[in-house]
């Protein structure tokens, strides 16, 4: 097996295979990125060519990204059950069959099912969940800095591909501006399937700064529900929607939960909604050109780049609430002072590095969160549920979007909506900082 003799090739330079599956899950979690980075450049194609609404075409995009956030903990419960590389292959193949018939499609139903349904559903297994699952399973030290890396390569997809998917949609139609995305999906799943491990324990390693394992176990996980009340169900005797459910039903008797809830509610709301779905269209009711407005979302992805590695660098080392409170903070700050930029070059320039920056900072802190409050086995189930919040968020901005510039003829009512809930998610987390323990991450330096 090619993941056998690279593991021991790895070995004996001491180098852990975890950094390889956490090389894999980023371009993974890359090429997924590429396909969600398109919601603004689709927007205005499909208006201008079909003439349909701001509100049937936000419906579907608004439809994936509930999608998205519906499949996070049941792509969690499936990872526990079928492995990351069986979960992961048949994610990216619904990725590419929606976005095949996106391609070539003429009705309005075909964008429900292809980009809504189908690509809602690839992409929310192979988001941020898929990375909380792989990190649990491979690291014990270094998981934040592992978790921020992952989570950086979602704005890295959108820095690669949105720019080029901008420039093929000028010049050759919007159609093909989806090849990129398809190509990279399909490279990812060969990847996977090659080199993909499901457990570390099928190396006879542990998990990164953990003792070595001696055996390989028959699940890699306990069942959730190995506690008084749920049947001491184990996890390959149940199936993946029950333990999903069971999870939602343990996790909300607790505080922590309804915080991180919440608070990634808004998250979704203030980021991949509002600003992903909806910068382009906004700058272009300046004046502001497709292209040009792709580069300014390109920009935000290369400072969350940046943003989110720091996030978990610092998620490794600080209070995890306190850093909920700054990002979600100066989130609040950018969003209300985006109006007041003109949306000048400079202005959205400025813009685009003080917002990147706090992109999706957040993930690294929330999964570290939830980790410590929850436990390493039902964690990334439980960050599952959170995950769907950010996505209900996300759609609810999506859609609401469309319909504030549509009927109140501006993006400015929604943008003041998302500021306030920023500023009340960073309310929220410092609320449960007095009531909780400290939220250093396990394994902190």
């Amino acid at each position: 097996m090619l993941s056998i003799r690279l593991a021991r090739s790895l070995a004996l330079r001491n180098v852990h295979y975890g950094w390889i599956m956490v090389a894999i899950t980023f371009f993974t979690m890359l090429a997924t990125a590429a396909a969600m980075g398109m919601p603004g450049l689709l927007l205005i194609a499909l208006k201008g060519e079909f003439g349909w609404s701001d509100s049937a075409v936000t419906g579907a995009l608004a439809m994936r990204l509930l999608m998205f956030g519906l499949m996070g903990p049941f792509a969690a419960s499936l990872i526990e059950r079928y492995g990351v590389r069986t979960t992961t292959g048949c994610a990216l193949l619904s990725i590419v069959t929606g976005l095949g018939i996106t391609m070539h499609a003429t009705m309005l139903w075909e964008i429900w099912i292809g980009w809504g349904l189908l690509v809602g559903l690839g992409t929310g297994a192979t988001a941020v969940v898929l990375g909380a699952a792989v990190v649990n399973r491979w690291f014990v030290a270094r998981r934040g800095f592992a978790l921020g890396l992952l989570t950086a390569s979602a704005a890295t997809g959108q820095l690669v591909f949105l720019p080029l998917a901008a420039l093929l949609e000028d010049y050759v139609g919007w159609r093909w501006a989806m090849a990129p995305a398809i190509v990279a999906c399909a490279v990812a799943a060969l990847i996977t399937l090659l080199v993909g491990v499901d457990h570390p324990a099928e190396l006879g390693l542990g998990a990164f700064g953990e003792t070595p394992a001696t055996t390989i176990p028959a699940q890699s996980v306990r069942a959730i529900t190995d506690r008084p009340g749920f049947g001491k169900v184990k996890a390959h005797e149940a199936g993946a929607i029950r333990l999903a459910f069971q999870a939602l039903v343990e996790a909300s008797d607790n505080r922590v939960f309804w915080m991180l809830f919440l608070t990634f509610f808004v998250c979704g709301l203030s980021t991949t909604g509002l600003v992903q779905v909806h910068l382009i269209p906004l700058c272009m009711d300046y004046g502001i050109g497709p292209v040009e407005a792709a580069g300014f979302l390109a920009i935000i992805g290369g400072f969350d780049f940046i943003g989110t590695i720091a996030s978990g660098w610092l998620s490794d080392r600080f209070d995890n609430r306190w850093l909920l409170f700054w990002y979600y903070s100066t989130r609040s700050v950018a969003l209300l002072l985006l109006p007041l930029t003109g949306f000048s070059t400079l202005g959205l320039g400025i813009f685009a590095v003080f917002y990147g920056l706090d992109w999706i900072a957040t993930v690294p802190p929330t999964v570290n969160i939830a980790g410590r409050e929850f436990g390493r086995e039902r964690a990334p189930i439980v960050f599952g549920w959170i995950f769907t919040a950010h996505q209900l968020g996300a759609a609810t901005a999506a859609f609401g979007g469309g319909v504030s510039r549509e009927i109140l003829g501006s993006y400015h009512p929604a943008l003041l909506v998302a500021a306030c809930g920023c500023a009340l998610a960073a309310l929220a987390a410092i609320w449960v900082w007095f009531r909780t323990p400290a939220q250093v991450a396990p394994g902190a330096a």
